[in-house]
This record gives structure tokens, sequence and C-alpha cells, in this order.
């Protein structure tokens, strides 16, 4: 592990379900259809569920694309919550799916994107991205009205490379690989017409400047 990467403390489910499982609350998951494990309808039983995802299935009630999801609920449908995992990945414009959730979530409301960093590759061709912590903190950025509770890695890793590369990395060692990345966020603030195009690199990296200095 890297100690300059923060580790998940606040981004789970466990806290969804604390702050979220009350009466009055709405909450919405992406990617809620059951592929593999269980349904996390039961995990909000005092709160009004509603499933979205690509296909029908097993938990889902509402099927549609996230790229444009906020088509199909009413205008004034507003969430508590919404929250995806092991989704992002498989969005083949993330940046959009971002600000689509934007627009369904109430000022006040909280995010959480659980995705993957480092893994195999899995549901080709459908798999287009993998995401660090400061990936899902861009794609959630105070420029469209979110303050990042928490952002970081989880699930460390072991790797190596393998036997088949070039002399100088074969079967070395790789430090700080992390299954997943997780992004817990707040929605502070309503951005009207927000648009990625017109938006200034320190809108959504803040001061902080690219390393000189390049980790080996």
């Amino acid at each position: 592990m890297h100690a300059d990467v923060p580790p998940i403390k606040l981004a789970t489910l466990d806290y969804l379900i604390k702050i979220g499982n009350k009466k009055n609350m709405k909450i919405l998951e992406i990617g809620s259809r059951v592929v593999i494990g269980q349904s996390k309808r039961n995990l909000f039983s005092e709160a009004k569920y509603v499933g979205f995802d690509f296909y029908p299935g097993d938990n889902v009630d509402v099927v549609g694309d996230a790229h444009k999801l906020s088509k199909y609920f009413d205008e004034n449908e507003k969430f508590d919550i919404i929250f995806s995992s092991a989704c992002f990945e498989h969005f083949a414009m993330p940046w959009i799916c971002a600000k689509e959730i934007a627009k369904l979530l109430k000022v006040g409301g909280f995010v959480l994107i659980a995705t993957h960093f480092s893994y195999s590759s899995h549901e080709r061709p459908w798999h287009f991205f993998q995401f660090s912590d400061m990936g899902l903190r861009v794609l959630f950025s105070p420029a469209m009205g979110f303050e990042c509770i928490e952002a970081g890695m989880g699930m460390p890793m072991v790797g190596r490379f393998s036997s088949q590369n070039d002399i100088n990395h074969r079967n070395k060692p790789i430090s700080g690989l992390y299954c997943s990345a997780h992004y817990l966020g707040k929605k502070i603030a309503e951005i009207e017409n927000f648009e990625w195009d017109k938006i200034n690199l320190p809108d959504v990296v803040g001061e902080t400047l690219y390393p000189e200095q390049v980790r080996n």
C-alpha cells in the first residue's frame, strides 16, 4: 500500500444504511439488477427504494440508460441518496452520468460511488474505465455542486508483472494496488446549466499541481 492513498472509512454502504434507512427518505440505486449477491432493497426497508438498471430483472423498478437518467423520472422528483456499486467502469461516458446524478439529487443529499481501480478485464466489450479516488473527486467536484466527504481506495491487492513482459519488468512486484475506489459526497448547491467543456482545470482539481517527481 502507499501512504498517500487514503483508506475507506465512511464511503461504504453501511454508512448509507445508517443515515438513509428512515421513513420519508428516497433512495436510488443505479445498477440494481441482481447479478451476483443479494438485492440491497431490504437494507433500506424503512425508506422508499428505487432500483434502476439497463436491463429488466430482479430488483429493477426502472429500466433505462444511466447517461439519460433524469429523463426517466418526473422533473420534480429528487432523491436523498443515490448510490452505485461496480457500475461506473461500464459507463461509456461517466462524466455524463455524474451530471445526471446531480440533476436527481436533492441539495443536502448524498452520493456514494464504488467502482474499480485495479481489476481483471470483465463484461467486455462494455468495460470502459478504471477509476482512482482522485478521478471520482473530479467527476463529483465543487464545480458541479458537491462537497467531498471521503474519497479513497479499498481492498488492497498484491500484484506482479508476469514472465511474459520485457526483461525490465518481468516478475517485478507492483505496489499500491487496490481493487476498489470509493467516493462519498454531499450535494451542497444546485448548479444550473453545468457544462463540462466550460470548466477550467482548477475548478475540478483545486490548487493541486501535477507532481514534478514521478514515483518508480
